[in-house]
């Protein structure tokens, strides 16, 4: 059996996710802009690669992964204030990019990246949600392999690079595409914040 470490595969899918028995489009990637990744590098949700891994170009999916596999249960207590100030630069509050409903790349004392959706400005604090967008969810992918193959040293190494913030935009999280940050040159999605 082929291994399916290191394949360069891209997709074409809709996301769903239900609620009250009706399915709600999240989210699209066109063949014409798939989503497209490296297998084994831990860049999408395990249980969103070892369904697509094994499949070939050409191959139709459709597949549920449960929240506890995907984004894990909202968690209230992830809902933080956190100090007006932090969020000032030359000494001035970033409105521009500090807003209810805008997701901000955060990153903790450990230096690792992650994503906060701003719930509220408050006079001293800015309240942010720390959850996925996504938490609490079960999600249905249904879509079709563009590409499969092995992956080159080249595009493995590219990849390595947008993992830690070398190369690429290194920006997005579900839904948010690409900010301001990355001009026009990605689209309407950057390849590197897709939901999986």
């Amino acid at each position: 059996m082929e291994t399916a470490e290191n394949k360069y595969i891209t997709v074409a899918y809709k996301l769903y996710t239900t609620e009250d028995g009706k399915r709600d489009l999240v989210e699209e990637a066109t063949a014409e802009h798939p989503f497209q990744f490296i297998s084994g590098l831990g860049t999408t949700l395990e249980a969103f690669e070892s369904q697509i891994a094994n499949l070939n170009k050409g191959d139709k999916f459709e597949f549920t992964i449960p929240f506890a596999e995907a984004y894990g249960e909202y968690d209230e207590e992830h809902v933080i204030d956190l100090p007006k100030n932090i969020f000032e630069i030359d000494g001035k509050f970033d409105n521009k990019h500090i807003y209810p409903g805008n997701i901000i790349p955060l990153m903790n004392s450990e230096g690792q990246r992650l994503n906060g959706s701003v719930v509220e400005v408050k006079a001293d604090t800015v309240v942010m949600d720390m959850n996925h967008p996504l938490a609490g969810e079960d999600l249905t992918f249904a879509g079709e392999v563009v590409e499969s193959r092995p992956a080159t040293n080249e595009e493995i190494q590219e990849m390595v690079k947008m993992m830690t913030g070398e190369g690429g935009c290194s920006c997005g999280s579900c839904g948010d595409g690409c900010g301001d940050d990355c001009g026009d040159s990605c689209g309407d999605s950057c390849g590197c914040g897709h939901c999986h």
